[in-house]
């Protein structure tokens, strides 16, 4: 048995954007606990995730902009592991007010509805290492400091210091994960530029031509989907330990652009028999500054206040991922 099932053993446990590329694989590891799990999600169509399960699932349609939206949601929870975000940068520069009715009021009044029902669930995050901004020294660990230079950034930082106040002034337990570039099996995003190693995964099968900027040298630092679960579900049960901080979360390797592209290229062809190329193309003029950066995570904090470890490699990433979508495109 894992460590962590026992601590969530019983416990009534809320996951916003249940059925996003996270959200649903941690609400597949938990499924697997005898505990109450309340998935929300934005849509009936996205309702329902569909496991085998050991918890009692609720399923409930939320839109998370309400301001209503946590009263009935909180009602008698643990935990809340809050997923439920827009992810795109570009979108977030374009519409700045929608991306802060997303991102930052419902943390806001996760704040204010606590308050008002004297209620205090843990919380757990999910930030972003590019909160830190253009890092071009690494690895990057807790101490660098923070100079975001988009709008989702902005909110999203902003949102981490409401979730610190909660720990610090409320006396509720909260703990934000930084995440690098988190790529496996799982649905996709609903952004085209979210999730750039599924995408290129993808291509690859449909027999198109991997694309990369200029000469693809920025060193990137990509974690699978079963190690971030794992970590959130260790800093759910190691809050004692987390609560208050937030962790830079990544795999501590680092790989260019184009070593990750052309690792997608040769498991690609070795598996399926393809002959998938790669093409380098000029940078968009409209690209994001924030996408011209180095960035390794060093995850020793997290690992000395809760014991996880990075378990999966890139290729053996690339290969589960790779698996899952031939299987998908059996069904």
């Amino acid at each position: 048995m894992e460590d962590w099932i026992k601590y969530y053993e019983g416990k009534r446990i809320v996951i916003t954007g249940a059925a996003g590329f996270i959200g649903s694989s941690l609400v597949r590891a938990l499924s697997q606990v005898e505990c109450g799990l309340i998935c929300c999600t934005r849509s009936p169509d996205e309702l329902g995730v569909e496991v085998p399960s050991r918890a009692r699932i609720t399923n409930r349609q939320i839109d998370i902009r309400s301001p209503s939206v946590w009263v009935e949601t909180l009602e008698g929870a643990d935990m809340v592991f809050h997923f439920a975000a827009q992810t795109s940068s570009n979108f977030a520069n374009q519409n700045p007010w929608e991306d802060m009715t997303i991102n930052l009021f419902p943390v806001v009044r996760f704040l204010e509805t606590c308050r008002g029902e004297k209620i205090r669930p843990d919380i757990i995050f999910p930030g972003t290492v590019t909160q830190a901004g253009l890092t071009n020294t690494y690895p990057v660990d807790e101490t660098t400091r923070d100079l975001p230079i988009t709008i989702y950034d902005i909110n999203k930082l902003s949102a981490e210091k409401y979730l610190r106040y909660y720990a610090s002034q409320m006396g509720g337990r909260a703990t934000t994960l930084r995440l690098a570039n988190v790529y496996g099996p799982g649905p996709g995003s609903s952004r085209p530029d979210r999730g750039i190693l599924n995408m290129m995964v993808k291509r690859a099968l449909a027999g198109e031509a991997l694309t990369v900027y200029g000469e693809g040298n920025y060193v990137r630092d990509y974690i699978f989907i079963d190690d971030v679960v794992s970590a959130f579900l260790m800093a759910g049960a190691g809050i004692n330990s987390a609560d208050g901080n937030y962790y830079v979360l990544g795999s501590g390797a680092g790989h260019t652009i184009k070593e990750m592209v052309e690792t997608v290229r040769k498991i690609a062809n070795e598996m399926v028999g393809g002959s998938v190329e790669i093409q380098h193309v000029a940078t968009p003029p409209d690209l994001s500054q924030i996408e011209s950066r180095h960035f390794v995570a060093d995850t020793s904090l997290f690992q000395a206040h809760t014991g996880w470890r990075p378990t999966v490699s890139l290729e053996e990433g690339i290969g589960r991922t790779i698996e899952f979508f031939l299987e998908q495109g059996k069904q």
